[in-house]
């Protein structure tokens, strides 16, 4: 890929594939759950067994919103991961939705200032990388910009437009143990990443293809 492919203004994500058996399925789980829109879906039947390498974070306003959404979650059919706690850094849990896909929802907020809604203030995918910085520098060379980063602990880039999912590096056994769950696992990510720039992949594997256009919709089954 040429340099007047990889630079900030064009390289982003676009969108995040889920990689699941039954895509009907899968569909009303995500509806459920409320985050059907930040996810698109395409049916697979690639093996892989325990921790794919990867986390959904969804960041709310509070204790109330985050029970809200792992209710939701469970009801749909999740199974519950870490149950919702309150910690130093605030209050979360997580799940493993119906397809495998660990989902971690949680607040800095300790206390609920208002009712629970149904708003999500941000989504992170958490990719888990064997060597945050130098996968941090791979994606910084092809254009991503870097918002914050914990030296070779935990960086976050800058989102392609407002509202849209963010890319975060975690190192893979911390981010296992983040979302509670063992480090190992075999065979295919199930996760494709939409990139404005064209098809490759990361030193961890993680595939990136040339994004859809957005009028499929955030749910499309490819």
């Amino acid at each position: 890929m040429g340099n007047n492919e990889t630079t900030a203004s064009t390289v982003s994500l676009a969108s995040v594939t889920l990689e699941v058996a039954d895509t009907g399925d899968a569909h009303r789980f995500y509806t459920a759950f409320g985050v059907d829109r930040h996810v698109r879906l395409r049916e697979s039947g690639a093996p892989s067994t325990g921790f794919r390498g990867f986390a959904l974070a969804l960041t709310v306003a509070g204790p109330a919103t985050v029970d809200a959404f792992l209710a939701a979650a469970v009801g749909a059919g999740a199974t519950v991961i870490k149950p919702a706690t309150k910690s130093l850094w605030g209050y979360g849990g997580s799940v493993q939705a119906p397809d495998g896909t660990a989902w971690k929802v949680a607040t800095s907020a300790k206390k609920d200032t208002g009712p629970a809604t149904r708003e999500i203030d941000d989504v992170v995918l958490l990719l888990g990388v064997e060597n945050v910085k130098a996968t941090r520098e791979f994606y910084v060379g092809r254009g991503l910009t870097v918002a914050r980063s914990f030296g070779g602990k935990y960086t976050e880039f800058a989102p392609g437009e407002a509202g849209a999912v963010k890319l975060a590096l975690y190192k893979r056994r911390a981010l296992a143990k983040e979302v509670g769950v063992p480090v190992d696992g075999t065979g295919s990510h199930r996760i494709v990443l939409g990139s404005t720039a064209g098809s490759f992949a990361d030193p961890d594997g993680f595939a990136w293809e040339a994004a859809v256009q957005a009028a499929a919709g955030p749910s499309a089954r490819s």
